[in-house]
């Protein structure tokens, strides 16, 4: 072990590793998803993406909420009826 300048000794520092951005685990998947689909068009790529992150991020809140929308609406950030409407059309 090393010693300060008081001759105390000194735990070596250990670093905690950053944990990934959403951004930086979601980029390599998304990369791979628009190799897949090139250059057609008419794919619904944007809605087929966003229907991917929205099921389980609500699927995962109403869980931490026991179920109650209301709270979850608002951990979310949205309207209670937009979070509705959100789980009827991906049928949650």
């Amino acid at each position: 072990m090393e010693k300060t300048k008081t001759g105390k000794d000194t735990k070596p520092r250990t670093r905690k590793a950053r944990e990934p951005s959403l951004e930086e685990v979601v980029t390599p998947r998304l990369e791979s998803l628009v190799e897949k689909v090139g250059h057609s068009s008419g794919n619904g790529l944007y809605t087929k993406v966003i229907e991917g992150v929205e099921r389980p991020l609500i699927k995962l809140v109403l869980k931490q909420t026991g179920g109650n929308q209301v709270r979850a609406a608002e951990m979310l950030g949205i309207n209670r009826n937009t979070l509705r409407r959100k789980i009827q059309k991906l049928k949650i």
